[in-house]
């Protein structure tokens, strides 16, 4: 599911699966009516629920977080090199 995009982990799918019972407007979404509303299969968010799948490109993880009516950082961690997770790379000194 790479395309490039920065990806980004879910944090805990037991919390969104409890979003997903209230939301932000306090109605209740459905799997398959977030993943029509993110434009993803609803493979995806049942696999991210389950925990088969951890981590979504960033796009779609703000998608998610909308549709549920929460701030990204409440269910998602950006992962790889611009947050810090990926190893530092080493510069070798340059000769003055």
């Amino acid at each position: 599911m790479s395309n490039g995009a920065p990806m980004h982990k879910l944090l805990d799918p037991e919390l969104m699966q409890r979003l997903m019972q209230r939301t932000g407007t306090g109605a209740k979404i459905t799997i398959r009516e977030l993943a029509e509303a993110v434009g993803v299969p609803h493979g995806t968010i049942g696999n991210l629920l389950t925990g088969e799948q951890s981590s979504v490109p960033g796009d779609v993880a703000d998608r998610i977080t909308r549709a549920i009516g929460v701030d990204l950082l409440i269910l998602f961690s950006p992962v790889g090199r611009s947050s810090g997770d990926a190893a530092p790379m080493r510069i070798a000194a340059v000769p003055a």
